[in-house]
């Protein structure tokens, strides 16, 4: 927990760790953890998850207190007010394309209930800009700066792979655990107005270890460069 009070929480979320419980993850989810915090505190608790990430994505995220908080909040996500920038470590060398947009509409994969594909006759509109940071030649690995403008299930994920560059370690679209054993992706900035005093807020968490690990040469992989 990075931050707290009366009407929302920013939480740093680990690695294999979904946001709800669901088939196969009962017990190990954020919604219970948080209702064991509140009931340490003896405080009832409604889980109001205004951002969400995947399971094994890690980083930040909002958690509303109460009612007016998530309304205004949500609110929020839709009209564009809340800043999220991620870090993604992806397959291949961008340096020939070191920063650009995608716009490829996704969908869900016929026949699956999780996985997405690039869909521009189904699919719903999504936008995902990117600039690379760093290409790590050992691991041949770019890591990214990504910035989204709609929120599609797997958007980052999905979009990557559709340029020939997905995540390496994603069990879904690139199950390649030579260096890593879950998808390198980090939610690593947060920054928006506070939805019932107005004030600025604005959050940052630096680079998990596993990702880390991909590019040995970066001397300050949790510097402000990255936000």
């Amino acid at each position: 927990i990075l931050y707290e009070d009366e009407d929302l929480m920013v939480i740093n979320k680990a690695a294999n760790v979904p946001i709800h419980p669901s088939q196969g993850n009962f017990s190990n989810s954020l919604a219970n953890g948080l209702a064991w915090y509140f009931k340490q505190k003896q405080k009832p608790f409604v889980f109001r998850a205004v951002n969400r990430l995947d399971r094994d994505t890690t980083g930040l995220l909002i958690v509303a207190k109460n009612a007016l908080s998530s309304c205004i909040l949500s609110d929020m996500v839709r009209n564009r007010q809340i800043h999220r920038t991620y870090l993604a470590a992806v397959s291949g060398n961008l340096s020939r394309q070191p920063e650009g947009t995608i716009d490829v509409p996704i969908a869900r994969l016929p026949g699956s209930t999780i996985e997405r594909i690039p869909d521009p006759v189904r699919g719903e509109a999504a936008l995902t800009h990117y600039e690379l940071l760093f290409y790590q030649p050992q691991t041949d690995t770019s890591l990214l700066k990504i910035r989204l403008e709609t929120g599609r299930t797997h958007q980052i994920r999905v979009h990557m792979k559709a340029i020939g560059h997905p995540l390496p370690g994603d069990f879904l679209y690139c199950p390649d655990y030579r260096f890593i054993d879950r998808q390198p992706l980090h939610s690593t900035y947060l920054r928006f107005s506070h939805p019932v005093t107005g004030e600025k807020l604005e959050f940052s968490a630096s680079l998990p270890e596993d990702m880390r690990k991909l590019f040995p040469d970066i001397k300050n992989p949790s510097g402000p460069v990255f936000f």
